[in-house]
């Protein structure tokens, strides 16, 4: 019974961990760029947008194409960026258990 109670002290102290580092998540930043730094896009949490800035030189008309793929590109590199960060978060909290792939136990990264 006393190695019971310690599981179960063991699983509470994962699930806080767990909770933490998804509170931690939601508030991380990333930022992309493209263009060599002509448009930046700023990331939140799971992907939220909060800034998106672009250098005037690309403000030509009929040139929208450009614009809009380097806003594309911009957001992929956040978005990578943030990824890796939301990774290395969730392999802190997992520890020696993060690789390993346990039957009946969804893969967390």
């Amino acid at each position: 019974m006393k190695d019971l109670n310690a599981l179960m002290q063991q699983a509470q102290a994962m699930q806080q961990k767990l909770q933490d580092a998804q509170a931690k998540m939601a508030e991380t930043t990333a930022e992309g760029s493209s263009g060599g730094g002509l448009v930046t896009v700023a990331l939140k949490g799971p992907g939220e947008i909060t800034r998106v800035a672009i250098d005037d030189s690309l403000m030509v008309p009929g040139e929208t194409d450009i614009l809009a793929d380097l806003i594309v590109a911009a957001h992929a590199d956040a978005k990578r960026k943030l990824d890796e960060e939301n990774g290395r978060l969730m392999r802190e909290v997992a520890g020696p258990l993060g690789g390993m792939n346990i039957p009946g136990m969804p893969k967390l990264f």
